[in-house]
């Protein structure tokens, strides 16, 4: 580490803050806080110009976009593309001298995240403070070595993102399938029948939480937290685990692999198959097949069906699916030997995706971990 040298931050890295007022005339790409997923470096999605109002700051392809409101999120991403962000993420430049990839994961590191969330500013919506970061002192390698590290965290995460556009790819291609073999193909003797009769709803639970022998065991809770962060995808853990003896004194079931979970309150729709046995709270849904194993076909009849369940939810503060809104959604199946079928055709689909699933959390671990011995020199890179 000899030719590592000291700097300010305002020394690496400028805040880019060029305004944008969307006015309707434009249809530009809109990242917001919602965006960003937390933690994991990747944006769940984009919006547009179009949607939003107010002012909002300008970006270009591979600006940091770092979430300044409750930074202990860890909302930063690198945009591959120009656009338009909200003014609570910051849109950051590397300076000359520095490597904007090896900003990106700089900024990323839990070091820097935080410290930038202990210098929050406000109570009620604490924000980063950049007069109180710009001048923070920070070790950085020559740029060569900045090339470096950020080359072998890129490679990581260019593997992360091929095995997520993979899944996407597999999952497309199974709800096309459901699609062909049970709506464009479907034959009028089929039996129609409501959704409820298609699938076994089974409520959820939550053990006690001030009996602390209930918590921290070896069986994964889910929370509607948990479901929405995997959605339309298999969850492989949680933010809480309880214990056998939680599981045997409460309401919570324990769902075998590859059943789906749905939220039934707050995050209305979203849905996720099981990694392996799981609990979850009385907020949502268990389902499981009503056919002889068709979890996957169960699984595709439910994401089929979850615009209908979230137009018929119900609330006066929360929107709820409840067993009625099941029943109220009618479908027509033909019998189970085709139904057996079609599971089978689509099996290896979903073994794909939860492979790819497992190598994804497994890389990002990977990642995680060597990103902040990096940036600290503790591991060296050759040159």
């Amino acid at each position: 580490m000899s030719e590592w040298k000291e700097y300010k931050l305002i020394d690496i890295t400028e805040l880019i803050k060029d305004t944008y007022i969307p006015d309707g005339s434009e249809n530009i790409c809109y990242v917001g806080l919602e965006h960003i997923e937390q933690g994991t470096l990747r944006l769940n999605g984009i919006g547009k110009s179009t949607d939003v109002t107010s002012n909002k700051f300008l970006f270009k392809s591979n600006d940091v976009l770092f979430g300044k409101l409750r930074v202990y999120f860890r909302k930063v991403i690198k945009p591959d593309f120009d656009g338009i962000c909200s003014t609570d993420i910051w849109v950051l430049r590397a300076k000359e001298g520095f490597n904007q990839n090896f900003l990106f994961y700089f900024l990323a590191n839990w070091d820097f995240v935080n410290l930038a969330d202990s210098g929050e500013g406000g109570t009620r919506m604490p924000r980063a403070d950049w007069n109180f970061l710009k001048n923070t002192i920070w070790n950085i390698p020559p740029f060569s070595e900045q090339k470096s590290i950020a080359y072998i965290l890129s490679c990581l995460d260019d593997k992360i993102d091929l095995l997520h556009r993979q899944n996407a790819t597999l999952e497309k291609m199974a709800e096309t399938l459901f699609r062909q073999w049970f709506v464009e193909e479907a034959k009028e003797d089929w039996e129609e029948i409501s959704l409820y009769d298609a699938i076994e709803l089974v409520g959820g639970g939550t053990p006690k939480t001030i009996i602390n022998e209930y918590w921290n065991g070896n069986i994964e809770w889910l929370s509607g937290g948990d479901i929405a962060r995997n959605h339309k995808n298999f969850v492989v853990s949680s933010e809480k685990t309880i214990t056998e003896l939680g599981l045997r004194n409460s309401s919570a079931k324990l769902l075998p692999k590859f059943s789906t979970v749905i939220s039934a309150r707050g995050t209305v729709g979203k849905y996720c198959l099981l990694s392996e046995p799981m609990a979850y709270s009385q907020s949502n849904y268990g389902i499981l097949p009503r056919y002889k194993d068709c979890f996957f076909f169960t699984y595709l009849l439910v994401a089929h069906s979850v615009d209908e369940l979230q137009s018929a939810a119900y609330g006066s503060v929360f929107d709820t699916i409840t067993t009625d809104t099941f029943k109220g959604i009618s479908i027509s199946l033909p019998k189970e030997e085709n139904i057996i079928q079609f599971e089978e055709s689509i099996k290896p689909f979903f073994f794909k995706i939860l492979i790819n699933q497992t190598q994804i959390r497994t890389l990002t671990a990977l990642r995680d971990t060597l990103l902040p011995k990096l940036m600290s020199g503790e591991v060296t890179v050759e040159m």
